[in-house]
């Protein structure tokens, strides 16, 4: 028998990402993406970023091999709506640190003037116009050996987000160890490190896990009512979007490549899984949510 992780997303703004490489212009999913939950799961549980799927020398998964390995769904109760951010990073002036001397030569010696003429106990206040940026062409300090940029003036980098505004999901993880689930769920409401929705910038809103309750993904999302939202972002009635992860060999499936594989530090890697669409009817005797928090 199978058991589902219901996982509610809801905020302000979110963005899932399917392409984690840094453009000027970044798009964002019409809806959670498989790696994007299970990397929030991995989060809450306190996982190390260089943990794998399986235990080394052995073939038994890892708590993060048991996450990767559960059955994804999505429900999109309220949609949203996409908002465009103009985005500015870098440029101007900005405070230097002790250790941005301490690494990098080449700012040392441009503020070296304003460091032999300051005066008294305190490190000052010293400032490289210019400077302050995302540091995207970088190499090794020939000096320190530490990573730095390559350039020490930066321009204005100009980008293009994009974000979804006011939108409800409801997240389905599918497993058959009701127990492990159950402890996924707690770690989402007390996390070990703090939770986004796909960016830094997305905190969530309110209740995160509603419960683990058996059955299947498809029998789930049909069990409970729509989630409370913003009603103006979505068409009366009570025909939803869901997408199910599904066997290759599903009719009418499609790859999807947000399967985690590795979160490592260095390069996070994902691989193919298979989903279908479905537009599912919620009826009117269907559970209501309690004691959720907006």
């Amino acid at each position: 028998m199978t058991h589902v992780l219901l996982i509610r997303l809801a905020g302000p703004l979110q963005s899932w990402g399917v392409g984690s490489r840094f453009a000027q212009r970044r798009d964002s999913h019409s809806r959670p993406t498989k790696s994007a939950v299970i990397g929030m799961c991995a989060a809450a549980l306190g996982l190390p970023r260089s943990m794998g799927l399986t235990e080394p020398e052995r073939a038994t998964p890892t708590v993060f091999g048991e996450l990767a390995r559960t059955v994804f769904g999505v429900r999109a109760d309220h949609p949203g709506v996409p908002v465009r951010d103009y985005h500015t990073v870098g440029a101007g002036s900005y405070p230097l640190r002790p250790r941005d001397l301490i690494v990098d030569h080449r700012r040392a010696a441009a503020v070296s003037a304003s460091l032999d003429a300051a005066t008294g106990e305190e490190f000052g206040n010293h400032a490289l116009d210019g400077w302050y940026g995302s540091p995207k062409r970088i190499e090794a300090d020939p000096v320190s050996g530490v990573l730095v940029s390559k350039e020490v003036p930066r321009s204005a980098l100009v980008t293009e987000r994009w974000y979804i505004a006011d939108a409800t999901f409801l997240v389905g993880l599918q497993h058959e160890d009701e127990a492990f689930l159950t402890s996924v769920g707690q770690a989402l409401e007390n996390p070990r490190h703090l939770l986004w929705l796909g960016r830094k910038s997305c905190p969530p809103s309110g209740t995160v896990s509603l419960g683990t309750v058996p059955g299947d993904l498809d029998t789930v999302f049909r069990r409970y009512r729509l989630l409370p939202g913003s009603d103006e972002n979505r068409k009366p009635g009570n025909r939803v979007w869901a997408w199910f992860q599904v066997p290759p060999s599903e009719p009418g499936s499609k790859p999807v490549h947000d399967q985690p594989v590795s979160f490592a530090a260095a390069g996070a890697e994902h691989t193919a899984r298979w989903e279908i669409t479905r537009r599912i009817t919620i009826p009117p005797e269907a559970t209501e949510w309690e004691g959720i928090i907006p």
